[in-house]
């Protein structure tokens, strides 16, 4: 307790008093993240809100003087318990660092704080008339920080990739309190060991990144969304290879069942067709002079793969329709049960029925329902899966789901997150999926950033 009162105590001598939180109700607050956890079973000490990185380096180098953790928040949206604590410690809030610093229009980079929301560096990228492609459904609330530590990715990774192939520098606080560069302002590097991969998609387990340099591309002039219904998961994805065998690259080809289908038009009607078994949404953008030739093409495959019905937008509201519905799943489920889940799975695309189709057959075995979306242009599912976590039988029968849905994964030769990433949640699972050497040496690597252990304990393994 002594300890802990004189960590407090230092950390408001270092920072303003108002920027560290430590009432009972406050430190409760920030003890969950969007994770649907069943009881919050630990407190953060203190919660820290950080304006400048100089005070990122005293809290860390305070951190390091207790031997105590540090966890990295932006907005809280991650689902896989990453930055909640395990055995108390300090949350970094990053709330209040969140300038763009400077947009290179001739350059095309973005120099941005990790607590810039990314819905508003893509409005004002695309000012200029550029664009940054990583797009989450949560981008009108989550961060650049949260999105690096994560490596997200979004409905576009398939043309566009994820944040790990836009990131080209960053600034590190490291466990000690020095500050690492990664890279350069120039989009090539082949200067060394590629570090901006090392600390991409590493949920703040070896540095705090406090300036992020992001790479940019032209806006696209002009963009088209399809939506094509199936009657069954197998014509659905055998037309998702379809499409890319006859080199079109579509922005985006996203998926929804039939459950999840059903459940937004219950919830939040869009003119869905609620009686087929699965449905394809197909964005095509570029040139305007070659939008026509790219929708007749993807219609004719469609068409040809036994799509029962196409919708095709043709201004901003039927575009804004379609997208609103399939970001609407994860809501509407939420309306079904007290909880909800949701999941990131990922296989090789010839495996995606077998994926969804399994994942069905394990929730039913479970006597579970499952709404299921995904990038299947990219091979991922997202299951959602709403619980009563109040109905200890129906909690026990979704854990041992969860477990088989893994397996299954694993089965197909595929990974347990494209983009959410591991953290808590998947932690005891992860072994399924990357072998014990490869673990072991991830081991090596955190010890060696991170000897004493203080930077986002007890996440990824």
């Amino acid at each position: 307790m002594l300890m802990k009162n004189n960590l407090i105590s230092d950390l408001k001598k270092n920072l303003s008093s108002e920027n560290v939180l430590t009432d009972l109700e406050e430190r409760y607050a920030y003890a969950q993240d969007a994770t649907n956890i069943r009881r919050i079973k630990n407190l953060p000490d203190a919660v820290v809100f950080v304006e400048t990185k100089e005070q990122v380096q005293k809290v860390v180098r305070l951190a390091e003087k207790y031997k105590v953790p540090v966890i990295c928040r932006g907005a809280g949206t991650n689902v896989v318990g990453a930055c909640v604590v395990e055995h108390g410690g300090i949350i970094l809030n990053f709330s209040k660092m969140n300038k763009i610093i400077e947009i290179n229009r001739e350059n095309m980079t973005a120099t941005v704080e990790p607590g810039v929301i990314l819905g508003d560096l893509q409005k004002e990228v695309d000012k200029l008339g550029l664009f940054y492609p990583p797009d989450p459904s949560n981008l009108a609330v989550s961060t650049v920080g949260g999105s690096i530590a994560q490596s997200s990715g979004g409905a576009k990774s398939f043309k566009y990739g994820t944040t790990k192939d836009y990131v080209i520098d960053l600034l590190v606080v490291m466990a000690n309190g020095e500050i690492l560069r990664t890279g350069s302002k120039t989009i090539k590097n082949a200067t060394g060991y590629n570090l901006n991969t090392l600390f991409v998609g590493s949920e703040g387990t070896l540095g705090i990144v406090v300036e992020a340099t992001l790479k940019l591309i032209p806006k696209p002039q002009s963009k088209k969304v399809l939506m094509a219904y199936f009657e069954t998961v197998k014509d659905a994805v055998h037309a998702v290879n379809s499409i890319i065998e006859q080199r079109i690259f579509p922005a985006t080809i996203d998926f929804m069942d039939r459950n999840a289908i059903q459940t937004v038009e219950k919830f939040y009607p869009a003119n869905l067709l609620t009686d087929k078994e699965a449905a394809l949404i197909v964005e095509i953008d570029g040139f305007e002079a070659s939008m026509k030739y790219q929708e007749n093409v993807i219609v004719e495959i469609l068409k040809l793969q036994n799509a029962s019905a196409i919708q095709v937008s043709h201004n901003d509201e039927e575009y804004n329709r379609i997208w609103t519905a399939r970001r609407s799943s994860m809501g509407a489920c939420a309306k079904l049960k007290p909880n909800v889940t949701t999941d990131d799975v990922i296989v090789p695309r010839e495996k995606l029925s077998d994926l969804v189709l399994g994942i069905r057959a394990i929730c039913e075995k479970y006597n579970l329902e499952v709404c299921m979306v995904g990038h299947v242009g990219d091979g991922s599912v997202h299951p959602q899966i709403p619980v009563d976590y109040n109905d200890e039988d129906e909690y026990k029968r979704y854990k041992l789901a969860k477990s088989e849905i893994y397996d299954l994964t694993a089965k197909l030769g595929g990974i347990l997150s494209g983009e959410h990433g591991i953290g808590s949640e998947k932690r005891d699972h992860i072994h399924k999926v990357v072998n014990s050497v490869s673990l072991d040496y991830m081991r090596q690597i955190k010890k060696t950033f991170d000897p004493n252990n203080i930077l986002n304990p007890y996440k990824i393994f």
